[in-house]
């Protein structure tokens, strides 16, 4: 496997937020990092889809698929030097997977598959499409979210990873979280 794409060692609980665009990923994860005061990844290909949108007016390419793995991995294994107990992950490279095989015609790159399946996390939070949908520069699938919604659940599924669906407002998602979370804690 690509060295850039290797999950480092770490003895802390890593949770990762999963599911389709527009379902409340970040806010949660960012509630989920305060409540417990403890490091947040957020989501590279955010910041390098929007880089490219604002420069190029372009959309996500395959050929983004590795800078994308390559940006999220460095973010995690850098917070998890500093990470103590618990580490919030926004996304994972299963969730690049899962996008790159939605939007490729069920393609993506080798490594990155390589990778996403031999990265391991303690739990999955994913998050199902009852929030309203909120329109950006990247987002473009609003017609499609249960299709999106599926084919991420159908991924924890089929790859045997530890989940709990959140539904709801943030607050009753907060509360299936932490629940869950301070299980894995004790």
């Amino acid at each position: 496997m690509e060295e850039k794409l290797r999950q480092k060692p770490s003895n802390c609980i890593k949770i990762v937020l999963f599911g389709p665009e527009s379902s409340g990923k970040t806010t949660l994860s960012r509630n989920l990092a305060a409540h417990y005061n403890c490091e947040w990844i957020p989501e590279y290909a955010r910041e390098y889809l929007q880089h490219k949108w604002e420069k190029e007016q372009s959309i996500c390419a395959p050929e983004d698929l590795l800078p994308i793995a390559e940006g999220q991995m460095r973010l995690e294994n850098a917070a998890s030097k500093n990470a103590d107990r618990l580490l919030i992950c926004d996304t994972d490279l299963l969730e690049t997977k899962v996008y790159g095989e939605a939007y490729y015609d069920h393609w993506c790159p080798p490594e990155l598959e390589i990778a996403a399946l031999a990265n391991t996390y303690d739990l999955y939070l994913l998050t199902y499409i009852d929030i309203p949908w909120e329109a950006d520069d990247l987002r473009d699938r609003p017609e499609q979210r249960e299709e999106m919604f599926l084919q991420f659940k159908e991924a924890l599924v089929t790859y045997k990873r530890p989940f709990v669906l959140l539904k709801g407002t943030l607050a009753e998602r907060m509360a299936i979280a932490t629940e869950h979370i301070n299980k894995l804690l004790s």
